[in-house]
């Protein structure tokens, strides 16, 4: 019967008549005519609708790209404008009318002024970043910038690029994912045509279309600014349609014009799209009229392919998901072992027999004890399986020995869980076996060397000690802590407070752009900044100590601080009495300097009192003659008057060059120093007839020194060229010392440079290998002690001297000295470590 089925099923029959197969093509032509008239009146609709839809698009894309065009130029005044406002600023620079104070003041204004500036930096020739001045919202140091230059990158490639063309140029980097794109405009500083640095300016360009570009245009499109390469820097965009209808041929794509930005030019281009106002043809009621019959159709037609797909897909997914689950068992390094209810194995994966080295034959069936249970761990082994199978077993798992076949060992820790069937009844226990042999010899290592670790730190002659921020936990405190400040963590804050900060040292995260701090609770940090370490003094101890700290991370996670404190009690005191006696031979060797040209001083006052006696005399003869005027007696006194102010003048510079004071470093002015020198030195010069010529560069900078220390310094220096001139008795014309003061940059840093020449007889080459030896001196008189003296000052000011001979044709003609302090603060060996005497 069901053979019968078929075959009347399968069976066409028999053949049709011609005009019963025309009648039924008739009948199909009718059936499809409604369908045709259908098609016909959709497709006049759709050409319409799609004509329509061309005239308005072409009105849209008209309105985009005038409005774009007006938004370009908008955003290219505003550029030219900030850029003319840095041309003039480069050019107070090059016509040295602005100091570093004053560049910052006008910085700042232009930086708060404009939004879209990010920060604004001077760099000089060198690349060195001599000032920036950035937005509040803008964190420092910026990316670009490593020790105080710029770091090679695009930044330079700007900075090269100026340099090359003198003119304003910008620079767009490469937008980097997580960093907020930036623009770079260099103009270059030209004093005389000389190029003598940049300013660079960063432009936010999330800032320049926010108020570059007009508002309205904001509003009504979707408008962002791209990189050359089409990359999204700022602004948003219309994402692409997704939706049916967008998908038709007749969807029109996002109506969008694009300028590039002038004078940046191509790197940075302007879009503008437009938003979707109208319904489209998706929207239509005759569109989803039709989407809903065809709908249908095809539902019903994929209805009866589901249904004969669905028994095939299902039959395929269980044989995947059993063929998985073996595979997955079998690769797992994890050993896994089943039990029924009455403690028998029943189940063991690959890895279990390759860990134990048995089969699978060998294990299944087994009870205890079983083969890889060691034979003095039966009993315990025993009371834990009977734990197990009555339900106790603990679910953090145990440790114990297994048995290898070939009588080995190994620890492994063993997980025991209910096995449950599919129809939720407990049929066994299933366990899960790791190796832990490694982990435990890794263990016992550790433990051994924090215990040598401790042992170590317990024997440091520095206290050491950990704490966590914002807590009063003391995490670790070696002996020498305990024994200062007892177990509590009070020593410890008390030297975090008064040390300071400890800087970041450089590591791989120096690297990254992400702050090693972000997110931490800032304000339990110690907020003064320190160099890399601490002097304080502990007045409960009466000891100075060096305090080191920095931070890391504990074991636990948790961000702690750790503070090393070495006592340098000894070497304080060592330091103290040392500087005391640099301050006496400082002292004592003005006073030589004096005691040297006493005789040229009485010489140097004889003249003006003798004049003054002279005056008085003449003005006695005259009175008691009676033959005085008025007039004359005016002209006597003031003569009389003047002599009297050089004779105190004289004796002022005296008084104040051998006065003794504690150091004290201030700004000074070069040209003032040079004067009360040249005053004192004529008077010494002038005995020996040594003519004194000095040349002091105009606009040299103000410097931070101890004033007294270097006028002591080059009159020394003048002194030695007097008396080398005298001893090699030099004609009356070739008597000269010659004083020059210049600007100079050395090692890339800016100083001022003092030499002093004289045409006397020069440095034997064994004097110039023990030139500033102390107490060596080529007079027969000398202590030795000057020229080593003019070494201390130099060098405490963080300045270096030397000396050379002059030579002519061969001949040594004379000798200079030269001696150059940097420009800025120097730093005494007292400042070099920060010291904060404390009461604790």
């Amino acid at each position: 019967m069901p053979s019968d089925l078929a075959s009347t099923l399968l069976d066409p029959g028999p053949p049709q008549p011609w005009w019963r197969r025309l009648v039924s093509g008739q009948d199909r032509l009718i059936h499809l005519a409604p369908m045709a008239a259908v098609l016909l009146f959709l497709a006049a609709i759709a050409t319409a609708f799609w004509y329509l839809r061309l005239e308005e698009v072409h009105r849209e894309q008209e309105a985009v790209k005038r409005d774009v065009e007006y938004s370009q130029q908008r955003l290219r005044l505003r550029l030219l404008e900030r850029q003319e406002q840095l041309m003039r600023l480069a050019r107070d620079i090059s016509d040295r009318e602005m100091a570093p104070g004053q560049f910052d003041i006008r910085a700042e204004s232009l930086v708060s002024q404009h939004p879209e500036l990010m920060s604004l930096s001077w760099i000089d020739e060198q690349r060195r970043l001599l000032a920036i001045q950035t937005s509040p919202s803008v964190p420092r140091p910026r990316d670009w910038v490593a020790d105080g230059r710029i770091k090679p990158g695009d930044a330079l490639e700007g900075y090269d690029l100026a340099r090359d063309l003198r003119q304003p140029v910008y620079a767009q980097p490469a937008a980097v994912e997580g960093k907020e794109p930036v623009l770079y405009m260099h103009v270059p500083i030209t004093p005389r045509t000389q190029f003598a640095g940049v300013l660079m300016a960063e432009y936010s360009v999330d800032g320049l279309l926010r108020y570059g570009v007009p508002a309205e245009m904001l509003a009504k499109y979707a408008v962002a600014l791209f990189d050359g390469d089409g990359q999204l820097l700022a602004g948003q965009r219309i994402p692409e349609r997704r939706g049916l209808a967008d998908r038709m041929p007749w969807a029109g794509k996002i109506n969008e014009f694009e300028s590039p930005v002038s004078p940046v030019g191509n790197g940075l281009v302007l879009r503008a799209q437009a938003w979707r106002t109208s319904q489209g043809v998706v929207g239509g009621t005759l569109f989803w009229l039709v989407a809903v019959l065809a709908a249908m159709t095809t539902w019903m037609l994929v209805a009866n392919w589901r249904q004969s797909q669905r028994r095939l897909l299902t039959q395929q997914a269980l044989m995947a998901e059993t063929t998985f689950r073996r595979a997955m068992e079998n690769s797992m390094l994890t050993g896994m072992r089943a039990l029924d209810l009455y403690g028998r194995i029943i189940y063991v994966n690959p890895a279990f027999c390759q860990m134990t080295g048995w089969s699978e034959e060998d294990l299944l069936g087994q009870s205890e004890p079983f083969s890889y249970w060691p034979i003095e761990d039966h009993e315990e082994l025993a009371a834990r399986l009977y734990d197990e199978l009555g339900g106790e077993a603990d679910p953090a798992g145990f440790q114990m020995r297994v048995k290898r076949k070939n009588g080995s060992t190994f620890d492994a820790r063993l997980y025991v869980s209910p096995l449950i069937d599919a129809a939720g009844k407990q049929t066994g226990w299933m366990a899960s076996m790791t190796d832990i042999t490694e982990p435990n010899r890794v263990r016992r290592q550790l433990s051994a060397s924090y215990e040598r670790f401790t042992t170590v730190l317990e024997a440091l002659d520095a206290s050491v000690s950990v704490a966590p921020l914002g807590s009063q936990e003391l995490l670790f405190a070696n002996k020498l802590y305990r024994q200062w400040f007892d177990n509590t963590t009070a020593g410890h804050l008390n030297m975090v407070m008064r040390a300071g900060t400890p800087e970041t040292q450089l590591s791989d995260e120096s690297l990254d752009t992400v702050d090693s701090f972000a997110g931490l609770p800032m304000e339990s940090l110690a907020t003064s900044p320190i160099a890399e370490h601490a002097e304080i003094y502990i007045e409960r101890l009466d000891k100075w100590l060096e305090v080191r700290s920095r931070y890391l991370n504990w074991v636990d996670g948790r961000l702690a601080q750790m503070v090393i404190a070495t006592d340098i009690t000894a070497r304080r005191q060592a330091e103290e009495q040392a500087a005391a006696q640099a301050e006496r031979a400082q002292t004592a060797s003005r006073l030589i300097t004096m005691g040297e040209m006493a005789s040229s001083v009485a010489h140097e006052l004889n003249q003006p009192l003798t004049a003054i006696s002279n005056y008085c005399t003449g003005l006695i003869s005259r009175i008691k003659s009676g033959n005085l005027a008025q007039d004359d007696l005016l002209g006597a006194l003031e003569k009389t008057a003047r002599q009297a102010q050089r004779a105190g003048q004289v004796v002022h510079h005296i008084r104040s060059f051998v006065k003794r004071s504690e150091p004290r470093r201030q700004w000074s002015e070069i040209p003032t120093m040079v004067e009360q020198v040249v005053e004192l030195a004529e008077i010494e010069l002038r005995r020996r007839q040594v003519r004194l010529t000095h040349h002091v560069a105009p606009h040299l900078p103000m410097l931070h020194v101890d004033p007294i220390l270097i006028e002591q310094a080059l009159l020394n220096l003048i002194k030695n060229g007097a008396e080398s001139i005298d001893v090699a008795q030099r004609a009356t014309g070739n008597r000269v010392v010659e004083l020059r003061v210049m600007p100079r940059d050395i090692e890339g840093m800016p100083v001022v440079q003092f030499s002093v020449s004289d045409s006397g007889r020069g440095l034997a080459p064994e004097v110039l290998a023990r030139l500033y030896e102390a107490f060596f001196s080529t007079k027969n008189e000398g202590l030795g002690i000057g020229l080593n003296l003019c070494r201390s000052i130099i060098e405490s000011h963080q300045g270096r001297i030397s000396g050379e001979n002059l030579y002519n044709a061969g001949e040594v003609v004379g000798c200079r000295f030269t001696f150059w302090i940097p420009v800025g603060p120097a730093r005494d060996n007292n400042d070099m470590n920060t010291s904060v005497r404390i009461a604790a």
